[in-house]
């Protein structure tokens, strides 16, 4: 029997009775006890009517047993998809009719709502994390040992909804080899080995911290410390003990934040990476400064996990994404006719690899237009290369501002916003126009204590940036609109201001 990812990510460990999850209570986890109970899960899978292809939605707090329900499902042969537990029950209704789980795993606070829905669409109700947890007393009276069920490597392992920004959220099908040679990729590049130590805050419905985070320490045998949340006394307090950060900016910005964070207590570090959204130059020479540390960042997406990386040993260039991962190819291209671009230029992202997604579940449609029959993936992101082949990502092209006529990338006017004394980050954004088509807006969030004078701002515009690059209208707010893993919400902005605009018309 062969099964990719299992094989691979787990079955190597038995009988290492090594720690492997490290809990808030104090409770250690070994790698050989966590694949007993991950078999005990499948048990309970395959006895819920599971068979292998079918789905299980899980929607579950961040426990021991949800990452052991993910070894279980891969197990069990089983398609694993893990929803943000913010979801509404309207949300949840779409993934639900759209996949058809088997099975639907919930916090047992939610059980009564989610029981409804789950019988809607025939599947099986399981709960965690409560005095009730029917998956985790079910486990607990089955045998500690389970057949692997065989899987081939283009067998789906994952299917992960897009955040849904614009239009019906698509699942995207990630295979047994998509998720493998990515976390092999990763640990390879980034050494991460059996000594390290992760220190693990990152939620587990998404691509990055469960297929980055934890799929890269259970190639490697590391250390996890588990954290059922973003807790900075809790950080700062394990730091010195760690080896291993992965994160989004929120983090280190709210590291930087507090006194607590010093040289002194990362001495055991070896590396910060961050990921999902980007990361502020400011940001990136503010934690230089600190800690003598330089972040490692790097891209992703849903659909082909993590593409391109700064390197582990050379020049980590803030304000980019640095390089392809070792066996992919990023390229950048026209828009219009697909051809790839000099470097210097921009034009759209372009991933082929064995990273890159089987398609979107149940959308032909939607798949034979973003994925090419070469091969390559058109992400929808906009970037360019400088001379020596490090990316940067421009933004999104959805996110195009045209503007009379002409081509307007909101990042660079964002890159003198954000170097603004006074200014900590910024967003901008396009809004209808009966002239020009689009209006360029300017939301500016100040740093504490500080007083923005919008007329200045103006000003220092006029003078970095070419007239139609001049946002038309500043707007002071106390913080952006994000998604739970700290990207700025731009359509949010838009849709704000768009009602706004019309508001003043009618008026």
């Amino acid at each position: 029997m062969t099964n990719t990812l299992y094989d691979s990510l787990f079955a190597h460990h038995a009988g290492n009775e090594v720690p492997f999850l490290l809990l808030d209570d104090g409770e250690v986890v070994s790698y050989d006890a966590f694949l007993k109970r991950a078999a005990q899960i499948a048990h309970v899978l395959q006895n819920n009517g599971v068979s292998p292809g079918d789905r299980i939605v899980v929607q579950a707090p961040k426990l021991a047993d949800t990452i052991a329900l993910y070894a279980a499902s891969v197990q069990a042969g089983a398609v694993y998809l893990p929803l943000n537990t913010a979801y509404t029950m309207a949300e949840l209704d779409y993934f639900a009719s759209d996949a058809q789980p088997a099975v639907i795993v919930c916090d047992d606070n939610d059980a009564a709502e989610i029981k409804t829905l789950a019988d809607r669409y025939g599947a099986r109700l399981l709960t965690l994390g409560g005095e009730i947890s029917s998956l985790s007393r079910q486990a607990d009276a089955q045998p500690r040992e389970f057949e692997t069920v065989d899987r081939a490597p283009d067998d789906l392992a994952a299917l992960l909804y897009t955040s849904g920004t614009t239009g019906r959220s698509k699942g995207a099908m990630l295979s047994h080899q998509n998720l493998l040679t990515n976390a092999q990729a990763l640990a390879d590049l980034w050494a991460i080995t059996n000594n390290d130590r992760l220190v693990h805050a990152l939620p587990i419905f998404h691509t990055h911290g469960l297929f980055v985070a934890m799929n890269t320490s259970l190639v490697a045998g590391s250390e996890v410390r588990l954290m059922e949340k973003f807790d900075i006394g809790l950080i700062l307090e394990e730091l010195p003990h760690s080896t291993l950060l992965m994160g989004v900016p929120t983090f280190y910005t709210r590291l930087l934040a507090d006194d607590g964070f010093t040289k002194e207590i990362v001495g055991n570090m070896r590396l910060f990476v961050s990921g999902s959204a980007p990361l502020l130059t400011e940001t990136h020479q503010a934690f230089e400064a600190r800690t003598g540390h330089r972040i490692l960042e790097r891209y992703g997406m849903t659909e082909t996990n993590m593409n391109t990386s700064n390197p582990y040993i050379g020049e980590r260039r803030a304000g980019t994404v640095g390089m392809a991962l070792p066996g992919i190819e990023v390229i950048v291209t026209d828009p219009e006719t697909g051809e790839q671009l000099p470097r210097g230029a921009v034009g759209m992202i372009e991933i082929r690899g064995p990273n890159v997604f089987q398609g979107y579940w149940q959308m032909p449609e939607k798949t034979a237009a973003e994925l090419r029959e070469n091969g390559f993936f058109i992400t929808g992101d906009l970037g360019k290369y400088s001379e020596d082949g490090y990316l940067s990502i421009v933004g999104r092209s959805k996110d195009l501002i045209i503007t009379g006529g002409y081509n307007v990338y909101p990042k660079e006017i964002e890159d003198v916003l954000n170097d603004i004394d006074g200014v900590l980050e910024s967003a901008v954004f396009g809004v209808p126009d009966n002239d020009f088509g689009e209006k360029i807006i300017a939301a500016l969030v100040a740093e504490p204590g500080v007083e923005l004078d919008t007329d200045q701002i103006a000003s220092i515009i006029r003078e970095r940036l070419s007239r139609f690059k001049h946002p038309r209208r500043y707007e002071l707010v106390q913080e952006l609109p994000r998604n739970t893993m700290g990207k700025v919400q731009k359509n949010v902005l838009r849709d704000q201001h768009t009602k706004k605009e019309s508001a003043s018309a009618i008026s």
